[in-house]
Formats: structure tokens, C-alpha cells, sequence
């Protein structure tokens, strides 16, 4: 049994007069491949800024690998935790120049240049992500696959025992997903890096991650593996859907299929259908 490391208790907090998250609970073991799954609004991004420290708890505890959150410097916090964000600030910076400032965390006080460690650990994480050839040139000048990656290798950088994603395959094609996808999960075996992210896709969400947590109106309504997670009364009850739910053909992990059901949309879809062609054949 993997120890506990990301312990979540009681959590209540969010915005003046606004969101709240109500009396949360969540606890991830060293090494999870994890995700937050849930509607627009269900609290995953909220969650993520209280286990940053960027809102303040209302009640509650966060604990990482047994340490209290509170009690750490930004610093102490940000050697421990990194975040790749959904939106990528963009400058004129370079793509090296992006992903060696995942070193500021650990430069010492009063220092303002990285060392030959930081530019190390930096080039290491360069050449994992594929953007040697790119490394040069400004962020302005690379598409938004090239671009999350470079966030990607800024937040490795760090060497955080927790990475946070929010929505690291967000407007990105299938071919960026999954790469960026493969690439965590190997990351997470390889290195035993616990994973955490704010995921959309659920059909990605169940082919990659090992443990999902549902969110509903501030709190977890449903965790566990993707099987148990997944399933169509669990995702009627969050989002609303009606759906299907098979085992993909390959892996066995569960399938997610919009239901049309009977109402106005199969009827759209069935009077939409061309009338059939019956084809004859000439000859002997």
C-alpha cells in the first residue's frame, strides 16, 4: 500500500459572496495518476487554488506528504507543488528562457542568475518535451500544442513532488493530447511524480487516469477508479448527460458515448438520414 500524500480534510473555502466549497475531502497516494472531473462551475478550479495556497481556507486542512500547506513560504510551496495553468501567458521570451524560470523557486537569496544545476535540469526537461529546435525562439512564435509543452517543461523544472494541470489538453488536436498525455503518464511511473489534473475529456480522463474525483456543487459526489467513476448514473447525476458507457476494445477502460436517445435530437438525426439508394448490377 502506496502512502497517503495529498490529504485533503474537511476543506471549506472560495470567493466573498461567491463559490464555496463545502466541507471537501480528497486523499491521493504518492505516485497517483489522478483526475478532477465535473461541469463548468462544479468547484475543480477552486479546489486546485486552495491546494495552491491562493485562496485562503475558511475551515479545514491541506497536507502534502504530512506537512501542513499553511505553514509554508510561497517558496517551501512552490518547491513542492508546481502548476501548468490553462492559459499560457506569451512573450517575447524565449522557450529556454520559459522553461528556466520553473528554476526561480530554487535560486538562492539575494541570487538573480541560474546556476550550471539550473541549466541542467532546464535542458533536461527541453530535450523530454521534443522543443530542442525551439528552444530559441519567443514564445510568440510557436502553436499552442509547442506552447503547453513549454509550460509542461517549465513546471518539471521545478522538480515538484505534485504537479497541478488545469486542462493540459484543453483546444489542443488529438495529436498533441496525446502526446502531452503519454508523456505524464510515463513521467508519473518513472519518476513516482504525483499527478493531479482538471480534465474535460472524460474519455481521456479514463484511458490515462487511475483515480478520478467527480465534483458537484463544491463537493466530491463520486471517486475511485475510472470504472467505478464512470459510470452513466454517476454521469447523468453531475453533468446531466445521458450517455453510454462501453470498454474500449484494446485496454477494457470504460468508453463514453453520448445517448441521442428518443427525443428531438434522434428524431433530427433520423430525418436527416438520406433516403436509401438501391444499387442494381449490370452484367453477367
Amino acid at each position: 500500500m502506496r502512502d497517503s500524500f495529498l490529504e485533503i480534510k474537511n476543506v471549506t473555502c472560495g470567493y466573498p459572496g461567491g463559490f464555496t466549497l463545502n466541507s471537501l475531502n480528497l486523499t491521493l497516494q504518492k505516485g497517483a495518476f489522478a483526475g478532477i472531473i465535473g461541469r463548468n462551475g462544479s468547484g475543480k478550479t477552486t479546489l486546485f487554488k486552495c491546494i495552491t495556497g491562493d485562496i485562503k481556507l475558511n475551515a479545514g486542512s491541506v497536507k502534502l506528504d504530512g506537512t501542513s500547506l499553511s505553514g509554508l513560504t510561497l517558496k517551501e510551496r512552490a518547491r513542492r507543488i508546481a502548476t501548468v495553468p490553462q492559459f499560457v501567458e506569451t512573450g517575447q521570451i524565449t522557450v529556454r528562457e520559459h522553461v528556466l524560470m520553473g528554476r526561480v523557486p530554487w535560486l538562492r537569496r539575494f541570487s538573480f542568475s541560474y546556476n550550471k544545476t539550473d541549466n541542467e535540469t532546464a535542458e533536461k526537461f527541453i530535450n523530454l518535451t521534443g522543443l530542442t529546435k525551439l528552444s530559441d525562439k519567443p514564445l510568440t512564435a510557436i502553436s499552442g500544442g509547442e506552447l503547453q509543452l513549454s509550460a509542461i517543461a517549465s513546471a518539471l523544472t521545478q522538480e515538484p513532488s505534485l504537479l497541478l494541470l488545469d486542462e493540459p489538453t484543453a483546444h489542443l488536436d488529438i495529436h498533441y493530447q496525446a502526446m502531452i498525455m503519454d508523456m505524464l503518464y510515463r513521467l508519473n511511473r518513472a519518476e513516482t511524480l504525483t499527478v493531479l489534473m482538471i480534465i474535460h475529456d472524460l474519455n481521456l480522463a479514463g484511458e490515462y487516469c487511475d483515480y478520478l474525483a467527480l465534483m458537484k456543487d463544491g463537493k466530491i459526489c463520486a471517486d475511485g477508479t475510472p470504472e467505478e467513476v464512470l459510470s452513466s448514473r454517476n454521469i447523468r447525476n453531475a453533468f446531466g448527460a445521458d450517455v453510454l458507457i462501453t470498454p474500449h476494445p484494446v485496454t477494457g477502460r470504460p468508453v463514453i458515448l453520448r445517448n441521442p436517445g428518443n427525443g428531438p435530437e434522434q428524431q433530427t438525426i433520423n430525418d436527416s438520414k438520406p433516403d436509401t439508394v438501391k444499387l442494381s448490377h449490370h452484367g453477367n
